[in-house]
Order: C-alpha cells, then structure tokens, then sequence
C-alpha cells in the first residue's frame, strides 16, 4: 500500500533583526520549492514608520501584522503548496497564532548574541529597523520551547549550512 504524502510544511524563519532571517528564508524556499514570504513586507505602514522613529512596537501594534501573516499560514495550507514566511516571531504566544492558523508549521529560529546582531543591522541599508531597537527584539524574545515544532541555529553560520542542516532534517520531520 502505497503512503500518502503530508501537506508541505509552512517554515516560519524567525529570530531578531539581523539574524538573517530574509537570506535563510529566500535560500530555503528555494531549496525546497516552496513559496516565500517576507513577513516585513506585510506590516503596516504605521508600524514601519514607529520603528524607523526608534520606538519599539508592542503586542498591540504586532496584532495586524501577525493576523495577516497567519492569513498567508492559512491559505498556504489550504492550497496544499506550504511554503517558507519570515517573522521575528518572538513571543511563544505570536507562534501558539500561527500554529493554530495552519498544519506543519515548524520554526527555525536563528539564534544570535546581540552585538553581532546589532552589528548586522547597524552596517545595512535601507530598512526600517534602526540598531538602537535590537535590545527591545532581546527582551521579547522566547526561544523556541521543547514543545514547539522547530529547531534553532546558530545564524553566525553561513545561510548555506544552515539551508543544508534544514534541508537534511525536514524530510524526516514530516
């Protein structure tokens, strides 16, 4: 008798800013042909224009953003194609929301000591999130808990091993 395949998984990449986050995620998606979402392209521009102001945002100001990247979970699941999204995802309660959103959402947190990550964010250009916010990400952040599909990497490696752990684990995990 021949097994059924499981549904795809939904990859949540998740970490700080500057943990590398949009690399891992759009190498990865690639790897297993799987859609690819940047989670920062979906926040609103309030939030956008808060951070770049320097003032961390809060759970309240996180809830738009994380109803619609679990709106993406969803449809991704829905459609049977799965596919790879990045979020900070810091607290366990944001991940409880995206697990409840779909199945076979598995998280790979790439864990990073803060000065490289205040480092990282510090020498790019272009995005929203200035350095001097990296110690609020710290503050909010749960790693990932026993209980909690996933595993977590050190983002000091490069994007590559990283893709080729993930990669090696995945098909064993669903």
């Amino acid at each position: 008798m021949d097994s059924v395949p499981e549904a795809p998984p939904i990859v949540v990449v998740m970490g700080v800013a500057g943990s590398g986050k949009s690399t891992v995620g759009a190498l990865l998606a690639q790897r297993l042909a799987l859609p690819f979402l940047e989670g920062d392209g979906l926040h609103p521009q309030a939030n956008r224009a808060k951070m770049a102001s320097g003032q961390p945002l809060d759970d309240q100001d996180r809830r738009p953003w994380l109803l619609a990247l679990a709106a993406w979970i969803r449809e991704a699941t829905a459609s049977g194609r799965g596919g790879v999204m990045t979020c900070s995802a810091l607290k366990h309660a944001y991940r409880d929301e995206f697990r409840r959103a779909g199945a076979n959402v598995w998280f790979l947190h790439l864990a990073l000591d803060a000065a490289t990550a205040e480092r990282r964010v510090a020498g790019r250009s272009g995005h929203f999130m200035p350095a001097r916010l990296e110690k609020s990400q710290y503050a909010a952040l749960e790693p990932l808990r026993p209980d909690e599909p996933g595993l977590t990497v050190d983002a000091a490696a490069t994007p590559e091993s990283i893709v080729d752990e993930v990669a090696k684990i995945l098909p064993r995990t669903w």
